[in-house]
């Protein structure tokens, strides 16, 4: 009887802990990167169109500071358009806690050689690592790309709710 009720106090104590653990005020705040990107296009199994893209890049965030990330997508030619769809990135900040979202938009042809803009571009945030474990949100995103050489910018602009 004293083991058992030994075990229940433990466990209720661990509970507690776990509770504890996981309280937090959930804040919103506006987040926005700004970096560079480099995309290698080639063939991917996981896509409709057979055609995917790999991006790394880093940047700045005045919420979050230095970022690294690194996603894949599938793109669709569409005439003069590309849709890009079925997005993944992570966002790695410098403390090592990750921001993980999906993304999708156009690339639309800016008349200059092979260099395009991101049109109707979005991203929604799915959770993560740390306190933006279960953290939601999401916005859009602006910046293009040189197709021929895969180096563009990006600009994302949105909200994230998190655990404080």
């Amino acid at each position: 009887m004293k083991k058992l009720s030994l075990r229940l106090a433990a466990t209720s104590l661990m509970l507690c802990a776990s509770f504890a653990a996981s309280a937090g005020t959930l804040v919103t705040k506006t987040l926005e990167i700004t970096g560079v990107v480099q995309e290698v296009v080639g063939p991917s199994l996981r896509c409709p169109s057979k055609i995917g893209g790999t991006i790394v890049g880093h940047g700045d965030s005045a919420l979050v500071g230095k970022v690294a990330f690194i996603g894949s997508d599938c793109i669709t030619p569409s005439g003069v358009l590309y849709n890009f769809s079925n997005g993944r990135i992570i966002i790695m900040t410098q403390t090592g806690e990750q921001i993980y979202a999906n993304y999708s938009g156009q690339f639309v042809p800016t008349g200059e050689g092979t260099k395009f803009v991101f049109s109707n571009a979005t991203f929604q945030i799915t959770g993560g690592t740390g306190k933006y474990f279960r953290a939601t949100g999401g916005g859009g995103f602006t910046g293009g790309e040189d197709m021929a050489t895969g180096a563009g910018t990006i600009k994302l602009t949105g909200r994230v709710t998190y655990k404080q």
